[in-house]
């Protein structure tokens, strides 16, 4: 027992030193007192146990309130809590930026809704009151104290001069029907007026009063006013050559065809191949605005003739301007040469169609029935170039979109579109009564081929169909050329001078190819930024197509 007390008490020593001088040392007599704790308790002696509170000493705050709080924002509570606890203040530091509105108890995402049973009919009738009148009745009111101006809200005077008065009871009053006169039994047919019969308060000698009249004779002067062409005096006919000299020292002009180009212009003979026109080789600028339609000199094909929508025309040999003639006061439509090339037409939304003389640029005569010209062609024969054809914007009658004529003078095919029905019409020289099909749909743009057997119509449903030209006026169902869109735009077609090819322009501006035989689309070029409203291939060019669009270019393809 003494070993195992030393033992502790050379635990507590500092070093390992005094462990080992201790131990070595003699044993030194302990105070029995400082090792009562360790001796084991003697039996029948009592001892008092000493009370120790380790806790360090904490001052308490009276004022802290120790109940139990509930968070606001809990939806749901496990257990029921006093009034005093639900209604208790909100602990916590004050939102300086928290508006009143924000501060406000809600339950839905627009604010506090009070429960209250409204019925659905008076819920409508308060809702259509407040919206007409300005008033309704106060839901958080009892209803028996409605007659008090406390009751409602909104416009609280309206509802006094109403009286408090709905929709529903305010209504127009039902006027008493009129009555007619009696007109006898169904029987007797004489005097039986039915539902033709008069009102009985009617009047038969009803006569307009001096304001009535007066506002009837203003109504009566502006229809007549709007129904008549105010008459415009045409334009002047001028015309700028931009060429040096009018005539070579030969004494020709610029009608005389070129014979330095390697090809013979002057043959009517056609190639023998023609191929696919591949790349843009030059642009004949000029026109501000997009062109309408270009025409190549009779059989040579050395002059190009164009017009435009910014009024003018314009006549050019392979790459430069020769003549420049002005004399429609808008754009111009339509143009056509005559058969030997030395005169043409122009037809422009001014209403007038004009002659011009090609060499010069003289203005030769000009024409108006005061109707717009949509386009114009000259008669075929050589013995009457004199006599042309215009399709006009006659309304009473038809609207012509497209004139041309078959080389062996045997018919001459006008398109002719009815306003009404829509239907397409094939109509001889001397008038031939005969309808294609109802369900066509319309085609203003027509070519004829280079052998004159075949005419290419441009349809509206973007189709090109073929109709025969000789015998009889019938539709080739094998000769249909799809895969562009042209609706609603007059694209000319053209043929290859050999027949192998048939050329259009299209809505995207896109020049489209397609073989003659398989009526497979071969080529597909994008030509202008906008519409492609014609395509020409040259009579004696082997690949050369001339295009024109909407962009004011034209561009000539090889």
């Amino acid at each position: 027992m003494a070993a195992t007390v030393e033992s502790l008490v050379s635990y507590g020593t500092d070093s390992d030193s005094d462990n080992e001088t201790k131990s070595n040392a003699s044993p030194e007599k302990v105070d029995p007192d400082a090792l009562a704790h360790l001796q084991p308790l003697k039996s029948g002696q009592t001892m008092s146990l000493a009370l120790l509170n380790s806790a360090p000493e904490v001052a308490v705050k009276e004022a802290v309130e120790t109940g139990v709080h509930l968070d606001p924002s809990l939806k749901e509570v496990t257990y029921n809590p006093t009034y005093e606890t639900m209604f208790a203040p909100e602990f916590g530091p004050v939102n300086p930026y928290r508006s009143q509105q924000m501060a406000a108890p809600r339950n839905m995402l627009s604010g506090y809704a009070e429960p209250a049973h409204v019925n659905d009919f008076m819920f409508e009738q308060q809702r259509r009151t407040f919206s007409t009148f300005g008033y309704a009745l106060d839901p958080s009111v009892d209803t028996t104290s409605q007659n008090s101006s406390n009751s409602y809200i909104g416009a609280v005077d309206e509802a006094e001069k109403k009286k408090g008065l709905t929709v529903f009871e305010v209504g127009p009053k039902k006027h008493d029907k009129r009555k007619k006169v009696q007109g006898g039994e169904s029987d007797d047919i004489d005097n039986y007026l039915g539902p033709w019969a008069k009102y009985v308060d009617e009047k038969d000698g009803a006569k307009p009063s001096e304001e009535e009249q007066k506002e009837l004779d203003e109504i009566t002067a502006k229809r007549q006013k709007k129904g008549r062409n105010e008459e415009e005096a045409p334009a002047e006919e001028k015309t700028i050559l931009h060429v040096k000299d009018a005539y070579d020292y030969q004494g020709r002009s610029y009608l005389h065809v070129p014979q330095d180009v390697g090809i013979n212009l002057r043959t009517a003979d056609i190639p023998d191949k023609c191929y696919l026109p591949k790349k843009q080789i030059h642009v004949w600028t000029g026109h501000t605005k997009g062109v309408s339609a270009i025409r190549l000199f009779p059989v040579s094909g050395h002059l190009l003739l164009s017009c435009s929508m910014d009024c003018k025309i314009k006549v050019r040999n392979c790459f430069s301007l020769v003549s420049l003639p002005l004399g429609h006061s808008k754009a111009v439509r339509d143009i056509c040469f005559n058969n030997t090339g030395t005169q043409y037409m122009s037809a422009a939304y001014d209403r007038y169609l004009k002659l011009w003389d090609t060499e010069t640029g003289q203005c030769i005569s000009r024409f108006t029935n005061r109707k717009v010209p949509y386009c114009v062609k000259f008669n075929p024969d050589e013995d009457k170039q004199n006599l042309f054809v215009a399709g006009m914007s006659d309304k009473k009658i038809v609207q012509l979109h497209c004139v041309t004529f078959n080389v062996s003078n045997v018919r001459a095919l006008m398109l002719v579109v009815n306003t009404d029905a829509s239907s397409v019409m094939a109509d001889l020289w001397t008038i031939l009564d005969r309808t294609l099909t109802p369900s066509m749909h319309s085609m203003p743009a027509v070519t004829l081929s280079p052998n004159g057997k075949w005419l290419a119509c441009q349809s509206m449903d973007n189709q090109i169909l073929i109709f025969g030209a000789q015998n009889r006026f019938r539709l080739n169902k094998k000769k249909i050329f799809k895969g562009h869109m042209v609706a609603g735009y007059a694209c000319q077609v053209d043929f290859s001078p050999d027949m192998s090819y048939v050329v259009s322009g299209d809505a995207d501006g896109k020049l489209n190819i397609w073989d003659w035989k398989t009526t497979k689309l071969y080529h597909r070029i994008k030509a202008h930024d906008k519409v492609c409203i014609s395509a020409l291939w040259h009579p004696h060019e082997t690949s050369k197509v001339i295009t024109c669009g909407w962009d004011g270019l034209i561009k000539l393809w090889d």
